[in-house]
């Protein structure tokens, strides 16, 4: 990595490492992940590629739809959260390094 990309991002880290720790934020870095792995995981569900689950489904469909429900918005945010944090934690660590760099 060179110096000019070191120095350019100690001044963006210095200047935006406020804004990103808010939680308005975090939805922009984990959102699109969570949500793609819930739709792949319904699509897989609702594929009927595995007889004995479509069965389960059918048969006990009132309260599983309302289970699979709170699971989706659970693995939603747990992903959100999880990645957002992750990314600022990495962030803020190359930016100390960098700090006791110079």
């Amino acid at each position: 990595m060179s110096a000019k990309e070191e120095k350019e991002f100690l001044q963006y880290w210095e200047q935006n490492r406020v804004t990103k720790k808010k939680w308005i934020r975090h939805l922009s870095v984990g959102l699109p992940l969570g949500v793609t792995l819930v739709l792949t995981s319904f699509v897989n569900l609702f594929s009927g590629w595995y007889g004995r689950a479509q069965m389960v489904f059918s048969r006990e469909s009132t309260s599983l739809v309302l289970v699979l429900l709170v699971a989706a918005i659970s693995i939603v945010l747990f992903v959100i959260i999880f990645s957002a944090r992750h990314r600022w934690e990495m962030n803020e660590q190359r930016y100390q390094e960098l700090k006791q760099k110079e």
